[in-house]
């Protein structure tokens, strides 16, 4: 009886062990993802100098990475169903190695938007797949595994941006993207340590709905679409937000160095910090019901950036931020509780309206900043944001006991 007890004993400990190891390598996952994602964002003023462009044109810098990113995203989905997920996932990460490396040598402006956009294609083969395996792998407790990811991609996003504004401000915007593959590279060997195998791939069935049908289905569910509709307002905002706030600081009265900049993106950290209680959140109240909230919290956050106070404006990006975060992990994992069958081919789409939000939240509020400064910047993102929170109201259910688990 003493040797079967030590038997179980050993068989929970190597349990812990294995979902810890297997949570890691998810939290590393979207920490690479976002690493060199938005690196670039507090460089703007530093790269508008450097090749003689205006804010609007030199916001293509991240603009091209987000619509790459938007591209490849359901082709990634279907490759990952195939081959498995971590054979897309340790690869992509490892390949982001090359165009990040190879944008440290970048001489023309044309030349950057090239290689940013390589890795923009390169990065959803971490994140579409790393979603597919939470899904798959967690089952009906994915909405703490999405938290974990999401504190990751938070973490990715600060130490990217911070790197590269001080590395930027020592040695230049070069060695600033020297830097970042380094880390590239540590990120996606210890992704291929820690990550387990997961399910075997899929193979191809007869009876199975083709790709398109799936993807027909998902954009017939008006679930789904509200969904994608969340995911692209998320990231609207936070892109939209925290791209032209460089140049609002960077601006009198407020005068921001580039470094400055960089460790304005301390904000995130708060938002890593409190990101961990929207699974608990999520699993009380809802998905409906945390998004909601959330969003309230990002009108909030920006209402506060429009006082002209760097305090007020740092803590307004705080609120902001945390709620973005927190409308992500719920849009997030409510794909996984109404997709109904080809998940990953879901959480691609996801990820293209997500990311399409990116792309337009960093170009469309060119035009506005063009107008009004960042008043008019706030004022579109308080818009878009007021009218999502309607529409989840009104298409998503309001319960996780009313979801159906897929």
């Amino acid at each position: 009886m003493f040797r079967i007890s030590m038997q179980n004993g050993s068989a929970a400990l190597d349990s812990r062990q294995s979902e810890a190891k297997r949570t890691a390598a998810v939290v590393l996952a979207g920490f690479c993802a976002f690493i060199d994602l938005y690196a670039p964002q507090p460089l703007l003023p530093e790269l508008a100098h450097s090749f003689g462009k205006s804010p609007a044109t030199i916001s293509q810098a991240i603009t091209v990475s987000t619509l790459a990113v938007a591209l490849a995203a359901p082709f990634v989905g279907v490759l990952s169903d195939r081959v498995g997920r971590k054979n897309v996932i340790v690869p992509a990460s490892l390949l982001l190695v090359l165009p990040t490396f190879l944008t440290a040598f970048s001489h023309t402006f044309a030349q950057l938007l090239v290689l940013r956009f390589l890795q923009g294609l390169l990065i959803p083969g971490v994140f579409v797949a790393t979603l597919a395996y939470i899904s798959e792998e967690w089952g009906t407790r994915a909405g703490s595994a999405v938290a974990a990811y999401v504190t990751g991609t938070v973490l990715g996003g600060f130490s990217g941006r911070t790197l590269a504004a001080v590395v930027t401000e020592l040695g230049g915007w070069h060695t600033a993207f020297l830097v970042l593959a380094l880390l590239n590279l540590a990120g996606g060997i210890a992704i291929w340590a820690l990550l387990p195998m997961g399910r075997s791939p899929k193979e191809p069935d007869s009876q199975e709905l083709s790709q398109l049908q799936a993807i027909a289905a998902h954009l017939s569910n008006p679930r789904l679409i509200a969904t994608y509709s969340a995911g692209f307002c998320v990231l609207f905002s936070l892109v939209a937000m925290f791209t032209y706030v460089n140049f609002y600081l960077a601006a009198p009265p407020f005068n921001f160095s580039t470094t400055a900049l960089g460790f304005l993106f301390v904000v995130y950290l708060v938002g890593a910090v409190i990101n961990p209680i929207a699974g608990r959140l999520i699993n009380r109240i809802g998905h409906k019901m945390t998004f909601s909230y959330a969003m309230g919290a990002c009108i909030c956050g920006g209402l506060l950036t429009l006082i002209h106070s760097a305090p007020a404006v740092i803590v307004g990006l705080a609120v902001f931020c945390t709620g973005v975060f927190i409308a992500q992990s719920s849009a997030t994992s409510y794909v996984g509780t109404v997709a109904t069958g080809a998940t990953a081919s879901a959480f691609g789409l996801y990820v293209t309206f997500y990311y399409l939000g990116g792309t337009a939240g960093a170009l469309l509020p060119g035009h506005f900043w063009s107008l009004g400064g960042w008043p008019a910047c706030v004022g579109l993102v308080m818009v878009v944001q007021a009218g999502i929170i309607g529409l989840a109201q009104k298409f998503w259910r309001s319960a996780p006991s009313q979801v159906r688990t897929a």
